[in-house]
């Protein structure tokens, strides 16, 4: 028996899969609260000893590989020079790369935004800013704040190449950590994000590991290879294209609710579906990911209600008689919370919910209408999503309903709401063994095996 043990050391629970290749399945799975403010290996040893409970003999596992996003997951800041452009592009690669975006500058920044790089503790800076050939004046400036200021993180260059050689010298001169990657927009509108996406992932396990307290678990295991989300949106392009013999789904949609976060994943080219109707701005990519830090079920519980409506929020209160806001404190103040009465498990639903369609809205594209001598156009910014086949649930509010196909129903399109371009009749998966990660790390020493699992685990409902 060949046998692989995949790690998820999450930001609270850390998740172990073990897989045997020889019948491309899962064997054994568990988790255990994620130790990482103290000593990450007793996380994972609990839920090690857990695996081996289940086995029916002992084995030697041949590779542990692990992902993680412990400790915040890693935080980038975003710097580009037009907010709809180069910052747009270099924010989708942070997301592509698995990061929580922690901040987003646009233009010359100044000394308060600098500061805010420090104080929100960023882990890697991507600096971006004109197509080749256009604009260096701002890039260079904000190079120049970045050169002069205390801040000693890694810092990727992915702009206008004509600025490299200034660039360089800049942060070569003042000793700073910096790598150089191709531009994250070359041209008006077309995103090149596979090199800087590297770059960050070569980061990642070479100086973000040992920063976060994940370096100690290094004689357990033979590597941590990736941010948790990107071992998530491998897995999750994947299942959608298929590997050699073994198709793939095709376009599907994900979502992945987590304590802090709501991920959003969706693999389509996006293009218009509707009559009449052309793309606008910025390229997508066919792989995307959006992360809604504000909207999560015990962190960011507090941004659910932030996005409600106050009639929503009273209407709650008068026709079901359940306190959001209070709800909401009381997951904020305990992260560790656990729903047990069918009050508690309605209330998660509730939030769960409202997590999937805020979550969706800021993913999908929309459709604008205008008036031409010729009739109406429409012009389209973002995907269309609204012939996805599948739709994928996962996160444990979505996995420990009662009722999950509830859930994700405030993902489809809505009648009252025909701007988004939503997701209209998909079949609704279910990710139920919380699986996607380990497939995504798998897939990068056995892609075919990896397809097979998720086609068997990741149930339709």
């Amino acid at each position: 028996m060949r046998c692989y043990l995949l790690v998820d050391f999450g930001s609270t629970y850390t998740k172990l899969t073990a897989v045997d290749l020889d019948s491309a399945d899962v064997i054994a799975t568990a988790k255990a609260v994620t130790t990482v403010e103290t000593d990450i290996t007793h996380g994972y040893e609990l839920a090690l000893a857990k695996i081996h409970q289940q086995l029916s003999q002992p084995i030697t596992f041949e590779n542990i590989i692990a992902c993680s996003s412990a400790a915040g997951g890693l935080k980038m800041a975003a710097i580009g020079l037009v907010e709809e452009l180069t910052t747009e592009a270099a924010k989708r690669v942070c997301l592509g790369a698995g990061a929580k975006v922690e901040l987003v500058l646009s233009h010359h920044i100044n000394k308060s935004e600098v500061r805010s790089i420090i104080d929100k503790k960023i882990d890697i800076i991507l600096l971006a800013g004109g197509a080749n050939g256009g604009n260096q004046e701002c890039v260079i400036y904000n190079a120049h704040q970045i050169a002069k200021s205390p801040i000693n993180i890694p810092i990727i260059y992915a702009g206008n190449k004509d600025a490299i050689d200034e660039i360089t010298d800049i942060f070569t001169t003042s000793d700073k950590d910096f790598y150089v990657c191709e531009n994250v927009m070359p041209k008006l509108n077309v995103l090149n994000i596979e090199s800087a996406k590297e770059k960050i992932k070569d980061i990642f396990v070479k100086n973000i590991i040992e920063a976060k307290g994940i370096k100690k678990i290094e004689k357990e295991i033979d590597q941590v290879i990736l941010p948790t989300p990107h071992a998530v949106l491998m897995a999750a392009e994947l299942l959608s294209k298929g590997y050699l013999d073994e198709r793939g789904l095709g376009d599907l949609m994900m979502v992945d609710i987590g304590g802090a976060t709501t991920d959003v994943y969706s693999l389509a080219d996006g293009l218009p579906k509707t009559m009449n109707a052309v793309m606008t701005g910025l390229e997508e990519p066919y792989a995307k990911r959006t992360v809604e830090g504000d909207l999560g079920m015990r962190y960011s519980a507090l941004g659910i209600i932030q996005s409600m409506k106050a009639s929503d929020i009273s209407r709650y209160q008068k026709e079901k008689n359940i306190d959001l806001v209070h709800e909401a404190n009381k997951r904020n103040h305990d992260i560790a919370f656990i729903p047990k009465s069918d009050h508690d498990h309605n209330v998660e639903d509730i939030f769960a919910s409202k997590c999937v369609d805020y979550a969706l809205s800021r993913h999908v594209g929309t459709l604008k209408s205008v008036y031409t001598p010729m009739g109406m156009v429409y012009h389209q910014v973002g995907k269309d999503l609204s012939q996805t086949n599948f739709f994928i649930g996962t996160g444990g509010a979505i996995i420990n309903s009662k009722d999950p196909v509830s859930i994700l129903s405030y993902g489809l399109s809505q009648q009252t709401n025909l701007v988004e371009l939503r997701p209209k009749k998909p079949q609704f998966m279910l990710d139920k063994d919380y699986i996607l990660s380990a497939m995504g790390l798998l897939s990068i020493y056995h892609p075919d095996i990896a397809l097979r699992i998720m086609k068997k685990r990741i149930i339709i409902i």
